[in-house]
């Protein structure tokens, strides 16, 4: 199977993927100069809602089962240092696309009656955090990722720093800027190495004296060596942005001074697990093949501390800070599996975080706006009082344990099964993790929900209205429409596993690799108009 790219102008008739990063923008402009924060909300959220039928319209638009790359776009921009804009999708990142346009929906309406001061340049932020973040998952230039990688500290360091609800949100906001950059100064050293590489290997030869492409690095040969060097500077960087044990401390931090949108986007979006699939693994495959057991003894690790001390917890928001973390683990131990079931796993657990772990912060926030507070010791008896919001909370926090039927089953399952194959120590550790979490969600739920009033304020706490009611109604269905019929979603993203497990098998390329998941020769492309 040879790796092709299909160029937007030939798949869809004009470049989707510039579109989707450029209209945050543009609106994000247009609400900065609204009159006032009733139509600043409505046009962000008409914003975000155009965004996600886009969104949705490339999803649509994807050929299946191919390992192809897809609605590519490429335009020169720093010739002498080989740098493109290049962009495009397959099947290991176009559901994350759709994914973060859902969640930025969800942050919006959860918003939209805060903040009350400073509404318009919060609603401005929360665009551009998506407009980066999507410029993350289509980039396919190292330089350009690195770029939109950066970019998303400036509206996240805001989102905390300004908007956030606890006393040491200014601590927080610094801490996770100061994590963020210590991680991405490796990644930035990983990606120049690369580009020396590419230099070493092709010197003497035509064309540009560096390239930062993906496709193009993917047939460029790499001595183990530096490839393992170039591994952990990459490894380091992701671990921290995953958070992985032991560098995850700047989540619970964020998570509970900062605002309830920006945990959103933190705990929904697993940037950290995505950068091992996207580039770490295919363009290291030696050395994640050498290395797998350590990074998957980490996620294990993270499995299981994590879960112990999710149990523990009496703050919501603490909690789910760890069961993130927790779940990052477990993608990374399907990930480092390193075979078709184990990735697709990944995938399918990085999924089903932006619904249900996103799901689970936006019911905490509905809490928090009741209540005051997300300590147990608050709660009690809400179920009784607020039916509604104890229904949806028990839909998502089963999809989160993993409950056959919902969005949680499929990702963990094969998970297991790919980790079984490859590391079956390892995955009976995941295993306990997996109950772990079950016992950490439904011992909290039982607690606040189904447990004595613990306070006069509870006998009058009113259940979720219209909106709010409506915005959890679509996250649950979401959650059982993937559960349910997760076939077409395994197909989406079966050929470039498929591809990526190969690569891994087969190892870095020869001078004169005819690797199936590599390009044609360095420097070249392909334009397959299917």
């Amino acid at each position: 199977m040879t790796l092709r790219e299909t160029f937007a102008s030939d798949q869809i008739g004009f470049p989707i993927l510039t579109a989707l990063i450029v209209l945050p923008l543009v609106c994000a402009a247009v609400v900065a100069f609204l009159p006032d924060r009733r139509s600043a909300r409505t046009a962000a959220l008409g914003a975000a809602l155009a965004e996600l039928a886009l969104a949705v319209v490339l999803l649509l638009a994807f050929t299946p089962g191919v390992s192809d790359i897809q609605f590519t776009e490429r335009v020169t921009w720093m010739e002498t240092v080989g740098a493109q804009y290049h962009v495009g999708v397959d099947g290991i990142s176009v559901l994350f696309i759709p994914l973060t346009a859902f969640v930025t929906v969800l942050v919006i309406l959860f918003s939209w009656n805060s903040p009350q001061f400073l509404s318009k340049p919060y609603f401005v932020a929360v665009l551009g955090l998506e407009a980066a973040t999507i410029g993350v998952f289509a980039s396919l230039d190292l330089v350009l990722f690195f770029l939109f990688w950066e970019l998303m500290l400036v509206p996240s360091y805001f989102l905390i720093n300004l908007w956030g609800g606890g006393p040491q949100r200014q601590h927080a906001g610094l801490k996770y800027v100061v994590y963020m950059l210590v991680g991405s100064a490796p990644m930035l050293i990983g990606i120049v190495l690369l580009g020396a590489n590419y230099s070493d290997v092709r010197a003497g030869e035509d064309g540009p004296l560096f390239s930062f492409d993906f496709v193009t690095l993917l047939a460029t040969p790499i001595s183990p060596e530096r490839q393992t060097v170039v591994f952990f500077l990459f490894a380091f960087a992701f671990a921290v942005k995953g958070p992985l044990v032991p560098f995850h401390t700047w989540m619970p931090t964020a998570l509970l001074e900062g605002p309830i949108g920006m945990g959103m986007f933190l705990v929904g979006l697993k940037l950290g697990v995505y950068g091992f699939l996207r580039f770490t693994i295919p363009l290291l495959p030696d050395a994640a093949e050498q290395w797998s057991w350590l990074l998957a003894a980490l996620g294990a690790l993270a499995v299981v501390y994590a879960g112990l001390i999710a149990l523990v917890q009496r703050n919501l928001r603490r909690l789910l800070a760890f069961a993130g973390t927790s779940h990052v683990g477990l993608a990374l131990v399907g990930a480092f599996s390193l075979n078709v079931q184990g990735i697709q796993g990944a995938l399918f657990v990085m999924v089903n975080a932006g619904l249900a772990s996103a799901g689970l912060l936006l019911l905490a926030g509905f809490l928090h706006a009741r209540t005051g507070s997300s300590d147990l010791s608050r709660y009690g008896g809400l179920a009784r009082r607020a039916p509604l919001l104890g229904c949806f909370f028990l839909i998502v926090a089963l999809a989160a344990i993993g409950l056959p039927g919902t969005s949680g089953f499929v990702g963990e399952f094969l998970v297991l099964l790919g980790a079984f194959r490859a590391h079956w120590a390892l995955a009976s550790v995941a295993v306990l993790g997996v109950v772990l979490s079950a016992a950490y969600l439904l011992t909290f739920y039982e607690r606040a929900f189904l447990g004595p009033a613990t306070r006069a304020a509870t006998g009058t706490l009113p259940d979720l209205g219209a909106r709010e009611a409506g915005t959890a109604a679509v996250i649950s269905a979401v959650i059982f429409w993937v559960g349910l019929f997760p076939g077409a979603f395994l197909e989406i993203t079966r050929g470039s596993v498929e591809a990526l497990a190969e690569h891994v098998e087969r190892g870095t390329p020869a001078q004169t690799s005819d690797d199936g998941y590599h390009s044609p020769p360095v420097g070249g492309r392909t334009q397959d108009s299917r």
